[in-house]
């Protein structure tokens, strides 16, 4: 559970940041605004360090500066009952919460004490382009054992998530919640719920997720004689059963990839089908899926009172799952998707997205309860307890409440708020990007091509633009825009304010955004496997 109460927890995490101003810094540090980092790519671009982004960032004003420390190191972590070796912020899984009020300047140091290079993206946040995090295109990454000041100010409200943008590293416990308080807070609630969701297998008899992309590659430890073991053909279509990948309580032989490094037992998903994303849930078997850190057998508990009207803010952090999420016993009422108001609407669940963000407000029964986390077209859940009477027992471990089976709103039936909604405008600039690739080759792309730093589709500053992306694979995918909001348009939608949207198999996704955030900008599928496979691009604004 993460601090509950979180205001009178507060202080204490405070107290336990370290201010970045006085941190030591052993790699090279810049001035902030000043990093001047150019990286490769055409000329006739606005780059992250350029005039105009500087000019975007003071007009979102500077107000009182929060500083806080991240530390990426390897880390020995308790899941509740299960131990396991990982890379970790501040040894601890999720990271530490991080909590500002819209109008601060956050100023977060990331020291890196890994192996390995490393950033940190501040996903969902409109933000100055040189601290997005993403390496080789907004900096450098960082090397092992300095340190990167990330400071910038943060204007919107909402609930969101820190995450390392370096390879494989955000499917460890590189992740932390990140929290924007509204000073004009519209909502009335007695009690706040940070509820952070996740898939895991890294340091699970052998596992990473570095070896499972290498089990999910052609000629990876897994390819058996070209036979297509991830379960689909290039459109997506089931090949037919093979054998089950392990899970917990089972074993099974460690792989090692051709190169020789282990690989960990075959985590590859073999049969697997939601009738909610229209096809396959994924192509990971993950043995363990988390709330807050916790497995089932030993979930995290939420305590109130009868009564207490609770604000639940949920955060997928997971790297290849959708959960289907419910409380037992109780119907929620959304409130914001990615941070951004919606008009209020009651629903038994939701699904969430990898790196989608819902927040929902629930009136507590008298009671014991079950969160249910459902792995959405996979086996398994993760499990969370609201609790207001000591006497009675746990749920279950694989509880299943009938909310999960009731209604669920899609992100494209929630209206905006009128605060956020965009206003009506004939778009200045349309683009479309077809999604491509496939299982049997793991050649995700855009446009058929993989991702490259050089990439640019122009906008420019000032600009309405309608985005269209047009999925021609048969897989479901989780497109994230850094650096903006769009509102969710076309023929079934009505405008919700979002960063992440799933596209479903061969279907598309219409979104408009206001093209104002000068830089260089990522647009990316957030399955993390996808994404490091090449299913990435880059937004530019021209000079």
């Amino acid at each position: 559970m993460l601090r509950a109460p979180l205001a009178a927890a507060g202080a204490g995490f405070l107290a336990a940041c370290t201010d970045s101003r006085s941190a030591p810094r052993s790699g090279p540090q810049h001035p902030v605004g000043e990093s001047r980092f150019v990286p490769a790519g055409p000329s006739g671009y606005v780059n992250p360090s350029d005039p105009e982004v500087l000019a975007a960032e003071r007009a979102r004003g500077s107000g009182r500066l929060r500083a806080f420390t991240l530390t990426a190191e390897e880390a020995e972590l308790d899941l509740g009952g299960r131990r396991v070796r990982t890379w970790a912020y501040n040894e601890e899984v999720p990271g530490p919460l991080v909590r500002v009020t819209a109008g601060d300047v956050l100023d977060l140091t990331l020291a890196n004490r890994l192996p390995v290079t490393t950033t940190l993206h501040s996903h969902g946040v409109r933000l100055r382009c040189d601290m997005d995090g993403v390496p080789d295109l907004t900096q450098r990454a960082i090397r092992p054992g300095a340190d990167f000041r990330y400071r910038f100010a943060v204007k919107h409200p909402g609930t969101y998530l820190l995450h390392s943008h370096v390879g494989m590293q955000p499917d460890r416990a590189l992740y932390a919640p990140l929290v924007v308080e509204d000073p004009r807070e519209p909502l009335s609630y007695d009690r706040e719920w940070v509820v952070v969701l996740d898939d895991w297998l890294d340091g699970v008899a052998g596992s990473t997720p570095d070896g499972v992309l290498e089990q999910l590659k052609p000629g990876g430890p897994m390819d058996m004689g070209g036979m297509d073991m991830g379960g689909t053909d290039r459109g997506g279509m089931a090949m037919g059963p093979g054998h089950a990948g392990p899970g917990p309580g089972r074993t099974a032989r460690a792989h090692s990839s051709p190169a020789g490094r282990p690989a960990g037992p075959r985590r590859l998903l073999d049969e697997s089908h939601s009738r909610m994303l229209h096809g396959e849930g994924g192509s990971v078997d993950y043995p363990y899926y988390l709330v807050n850190g916790r497995l089932p057998t030993d979930p995290a508990v939420f305590r109130c009172r009868p009564g207490d009207r609770v604000r639940l803010r949920i955060v997928n952090a997971g790297s290849e799952t959708a959960f289907r999420v419910a409380l037992g016993g109780h119907g929620m009422t959304v409130t914001h998707t990615d941070g951004y108001p919606v008009r209020h609407k009651k629903t038994d669940a939701l699904l969430v997205g990898m790196a989608e963000r819902y927040d929902v407000l629930v009136t507590v029964r008298d009671g014991v309860f079950p969160l249910v986390a459902l792995a959405e077209g996979k086996k398994g859940q993760a499990l969370a307890v609201l609790r207001t009477d000591k006497g009675r027992s746990r749920p279950a471990p694989g509880v299943r409440p009938d909310e999960l089976d009731g209604k669920t709103v899609p992100a494209r039936r929630l209206e905006p708020a009128e605060s956020v909604a965009l206003a009506d405008r004939h778009p200045d600039r349309e683009l479309r990007i077809r999604l491509t690739g496939g299982m049997r080759k793991y050649d995700w792309g855009f446009d058929h091509h993989p991702y490259s730093v050089r990439q640019r589709h122009p906008v420019r500053a000032g600009e309405r633009v309608r985005l269209t992306l047009i999925n021609a694979t048969g897989m479901w995918h989780p497109l994230h825009l850094h650096g903006h909001t769009f509102a969710l348009t076309g023929l079934d939608a009505v405008g919700a304010r979002k960063d992440t949207a799933i596209v479903l198999p061969h279907r598309k996704l219409v979104v408009d955004f206001d093209a104002d955030n000068p830089g260089l900008w990522m647009l990316h599928c957030h399955n993390q496997y996808h994404s490091e496979s090449g299913m990435m691009t880059v937004l530019g604004y021209r000079k």
